[in-house]
């Protein structure tokens, strides 16, 4: 079961942009400008401590969010997906006219006892 996955249009993005930058990361930011939403670093770009939880791994990305923010979210399967347009961050699919969003759905009964039990 995965607690993250990644539409066939972001991940095409995703590819092109690991081409460019080499090994990349994904962190769901906690908001701001443009609210939460999923940005794409640079893997050394990011830094990471003992309060980000790794949800999984897209097209072989890191995929984190931070603990606060994760304990709202634990309950949610997450879908990053890509739309037109430009958002408020520092994220590399920025420059092209792209910006990384989520789609969110409760867990199912099963998916949430798996995830949730550790």
């Amino acid at each position: 079961m995965k607690r993250v996955e990644i539409t066939k249009k972001a991940s095409k993005i995703v590819k092109q942009l690991k081409t460019k930058h080499g090994a990349l990361i994904f962190h769901q930011s906690g908001g701001c400008c443009d609210g939460s939403a999923p940005m794409i670093f640079e893997k050394d770009d990011m830094y990471l401590d003992e309060s980000d939880v790794h949800l999984g791994d897209v097209e072989g990305v890191p995929f984190y969010m931070n603990q606060d923010q994760f304990n709202y979210w634990k309950h949610t399967h997450l879908t990053i997906d890509v739309t037109e347009g430009r958002g408020a961050s520092f994220s590399l699919e920025i420059p092209l006219g792209l910006r990384f969003l989520i789609h969110s759905r409760l867990l199912t009964k099963d998916e949430d006892t798996f995830f949730n039990s550790k």
